[in-house]
């Protein structure tokens, strides 16, 4: 058992994430062209691709939307490069931050990001600084209720790494990266479907935060969130 909160900490992100739909697909937009240039444009050579498409489908991004930018990145049609950089900060509290940007321009990011930690009461900091307190793995998290043991059974036979039940009643799955695809095809295919799931920075140990100093953090989430260049914000906060 652990996280007495995983639940609604997960609901309450989705909410905010479901709130800046705007952004979705420019986001995704990104992530499609880069992962179509590293991997090339073939889905079945591309995991990473695969996963992009997923996400646009999902945002009910058009077909043609889709191909298009996959065309630009491999090629086809002429189109920005974006280049994939990692900052790492910290939050109110020492809560630790790490935010994914994809970008055209370094100097215009970095100055975006920096100013955002230092006005909200945070601090950005080197790279190295914080990644250490999170590991990149597969998450996939089922809704207080779901069968754990019929998770348990498809999960590990498909080869996830654990299991966890949380105090909520939250089931949460884990999986190498290069795993997910698997693991996410078994527990669909069983008819278990999370209410998330993705390929993302897992908090090793949260720090709480209450009143005053969550809604401080929250307001520097929101902030760096809002930045043309972000596409994730990780970190290690519960807020309550």
């Amino acid at each position: 058992m652990a996280g007495h909160s995983k639940w609604a900490n997960i609901q309450h992100r989705k909410g905010r994430q479901d709130e800046k739909r705007g952004k979705v697909w420019t986001r995704i937009t990104r992530e499609i062209i880069v992962a179509a240039r590293q991997g090339g444009g073939d889905l079945a050579m591309n995991p990473r691709l695969r996963l992009a498409i997923d996400k646009a489908k999902a945002a009910n991004m058009p077909a043609d939307n889709i191909k298009r930018n996959v065309d630009k990145a491999t090629g086809n049609l002429d189109g920005v490069t974006y280049e994939e950089i990692r900052y790492e900060g910290y939050g109110i509290g020492g809560v630790a931050v790490i935010v994914d940007c994809m970008t055209d321009n370094r100097v215009r990011t970095v100055a975006d990001v920096r100013h955002a930690f230092s006005k909200h009461g945070g601090n950005l900091g080197t790279e190295g600084s914080v990644a250490f307190q999170f590991k990149h793995v597969g998450q996939f998290l089922f809704a207080p209720g779901a069968s754990e043991d019929k998770i348990m059974e498809v999960a590990l036979e498909a080869g996830a790494e654990d299991v966890l039940t949380h105090e909520d009643g939250s089931i949460e799955v884990l999986s190498a990266p290069a795993d997910f695809e698997t693991v996410k095809n078994a527990l669909e295919g069983a008819g278990l479907k999370a209410e998330m799931a993705e390929v993302t920075m897992r908090a090793e140990n949260n720090i709480e935060l209450t009143g005053d100093d969550a809604a401080r953090m929250q307001k520097l989430l929101d902030v760096l969130e809002d930045l043309d260049d972000v596409q994730d914000v990780f970190h290690n906060a519960e807020l309550n």
